[in-house]
């Protein structure tokens, strides 16, 4: 062997020799024992969870109406604009109808006629100068000459367009001038005081409901999160999307707006068993997620998978079973196999 490779060779067996004299530690050397820790706990229980189903919904007013023309004839006012907040009674638009007016007037002018020949024939009458039949017969000429001034006022009173009641103009379809003709919307109006959100539940879920039942409404846009009344269930579902229309009455303090984008939760079915523990029991440790329990007066760490968590409760779906006592207070610096002593 070359003196270049006797040298470290030589250095590397003093060295081991030199760890290989090293004093053996004892095994019976004293460790300090880990002191008792004082816990509370909870025993824990399987409940059955329940699978809540989401589906979407739209904010819609109580009281909403298509303001709609009832005749033919230009627009001669539109008052209100978008937005404008009206008065039951209050006029929205005047429809400019000259023929109605003329009606009314041949109307009047034949009633005033019909009823000056029903006298005369009544006066004629007492003095045997006229029949019962002929009286009789002027009496139903007025009678008719009477509808048809009705019927003509009713038509004017078509042209002036009045709030059915108290709201909101949310849509503003027609504007002054334009042709108005039967049927066709010129507004809507919205009573944004009572406000409900109108959602298709699926076939399933809709079984589970039932008026006056509570759902949680979630409308994220205004920060809305609150429980809603169901007061109107569709009778039938659709055929084409298997759902039942619901409709849940909100409250307006978040001054809501109609056409917002919200969410529902609707029951589901039951689903598997679960353990639901406090939050504070849970830690984790980097991807881990720890529980302890006690057994034998000393902590057992667990590992364990957790959930769906809600109103401080954290759902253990793996790594704990029904019965077992949790440490919920005392638990953040205890290791596997430390003594601890259960306090109420």
């Amino acid at each position: 062997m070359s003196h270049k490779l006797l040298f470290p060779t030589l250095l590397v067996c003093l060295l081991l020799g030199a760890a290989g004299c090293k004093e053996p530690a004892h095994d019976g050397a004293d460790k300090s024992p880990l002191p008792t820790t004082e816990v509370r706990v909870i025993t824990v229980t399987d409940q059955a969870a329940q699978q809540q189903n989401e589906v979407t919904g739209a904010v819609e007013a109580v009281q909403r109406a298509t303001i709609a023309a009832k005749l033919t004839g230009s627009i001669e006012e539109l008052p209100v604009t978008l937005g404008s907040v009206v008065k039951k009674g209050a006029l929205l638009a005047k429809i400019s109808a000259g023929e109605i007016t003329a009606r009314l007037s041949q109307a009047e002018t034949q009633l005033a006629q019909t009823q000056r020949n029903f006298e005369r024939e009544k006066r004629l009458l007492e003095k045997d100068a006229s029949t019962r039949e002929t009286v009789k017969s002027m009496e139903d000429a007025y009678r008719v000459a009477e509808a048809g001034v009705r019927e003509a006022r009713t038509m004017l009173g078509y042209t002036m367009i009045t709030a059915p009641f108290t709201g909101i103009i949310s849509q503003k379809i027609a504007n002054a001038g334009d042709l108005a003709t039967p049927g066709m919307p010129l507004l809507i109006l919205e009573n944004t005081e009572q406000l409900q959100v109108v959602a298709a539940a699926p076939e399933t879920s809709a079984l589970k409901i039932k008026r006056g039942d509570a759902l949680l409404v979630n409308i994220p846009a205004a920060e809305f999160s609150q429980a809603g009344t169901v007061t109107e269930i569709s009778p039938a579902a659709d055929t084409a999307s298997r759902t039942t229309l619901v409709k849940i009455r909100i409250d307006n303090s978040a001054a809501l707006r109609p056409g917002q984008y919200a969410r529902v939760a609707l029951p589901g079915a039951a689903g598997v068993n679960t353990i639901m523990v406090p939050e504070t029991a849970l830690f984790r440790f980097g991807q881990m997620e720890r529980i302890f329990v006690t057994q034998n007066g000393t902590a057992q760490l667990r590992l364990v998978r957790s959930g769906e968590h809600r109103d401080g409760q954290v759902e253990i779906l793996a790594g704990l079973n029904g019965g077992e006592q949790v440490i919920v207070q005392g638990g953040e610096r205890l290791v596997d196999g430390q003594s601890v002593r259960i306090v109420q």
